[in-house]
């Protein structure tokens, strides 16, 4: 009996870990032919080479969002189908934007996100944010306002904390600087206009725009909003700084303060 026992938990040759679906961190014993490495099993191999095809000849437009989702997980997770996964996250989080913007706490939540995939996902938006950003820096704002929007929105509408940013401009209006100026809560970011204005004169700016989100999605301002902008834009005037305006973003739109005459 224990020579049967010590059979069967034996290693048995030509044996490598490989992952189990479900979760990119768990490891199983699966055979590998020699000379074979450790591939994935033909139809993987095919499915996978077809979804690369269809991305090349039809582009991102030509597939759901949970598609484009496998092509990123397919670095993270090379011998497993991640369909299944990439659906998953989609439902959790709602679309691309969602997945790529949550928190890795978040994520590592979903059955079968282990740290590869977390990684993968927040290396992807992180390309995302440098190529949003790369499109407004160095350009000028008022004639750039659309790619401003889409960059505000990029970085913002899906997080689920506040965040307070300042876009600082120079004398023409270009876009020297970008940054985050402060973390909140849920409904809450503190902010110091002595800070801000300190500064707006430290990068030398002539003119600021103030952004935050709200993750309720609602971006009316509060009354707080409102008077924390006042404060700033009180501030900045005394030293000759302009405040062309306060953007609130929302999920799925933004507000502007000077457009709804809070400015």
């Amino acid at each position: 009996m224990s020579d049967q026992r010590a059979f069967s938990e034996a290693p048995l040759p030509g044996l490598q870990p490989d992952l189990l679906p479900g979760n990119d961190e768990v490891q199983a014993l699966t055979p590998v032919p020699p000379g074979m490495g450790r591939r994935p099993p033909s139809y993987l191999a095919d499915h996978r080479k077809r979804l690369r095809e269809r991305f090349r000849s039809g582009g991102a437009s030509a597939m759901p969002d949970y598609e484009l989702l496998e092509l990123a997980l397919f670095r993270a997770i090379p011998r497993q189908d991640v369909k299944p996964l990439a659906r998953r996250l989609i439902e959790t989080f709602g679309d691309v934007n969602g997945v790529l913007s949550a928190p890795v706490a978040r994520l590592e939540a979903v059955a079968g996100v282990g740290p590869a995939v977390a990684t993968e996902l927040k290396i992807v938006e992180a390309l995302a944010h440098r190529m949003a950003r790369a499109k407004v820096l160095q350009r000028h704002v008022i004639s750039s306002w659309d790619a401003v929007l889409d960059y505000c929105h990029t970085v913002m509408a899906h997080r689920d904390t506040e965040q307070f940013r300042i876009l600082f401009l120079d004398r023409k209006n270009i876009l020297i600087a970008d940054e985050a100026q402060g973390q909140g809560t849920v409904d809450h970011v503190p902010v110091y206009p002595r800070e801000v204005v300190k500064r707006a004169l430290e990068l030398n700016a002539s003119a600021l725009i103030l952004v935050h989100n709200h993750p309720s999605g609602d971006p009316t301002p509060s009354e707080s909003d409102i008077d924390m902008t006042r404060q700033i834009h009180e501030a900045a005037s005394a030293l000759g700084i302009a405040l062309h305006d306060h953007l609130v973003i929302g999920r799925s739109r933004e507000l502007s303060f000077r457009a709804e005459g809070l400015l």
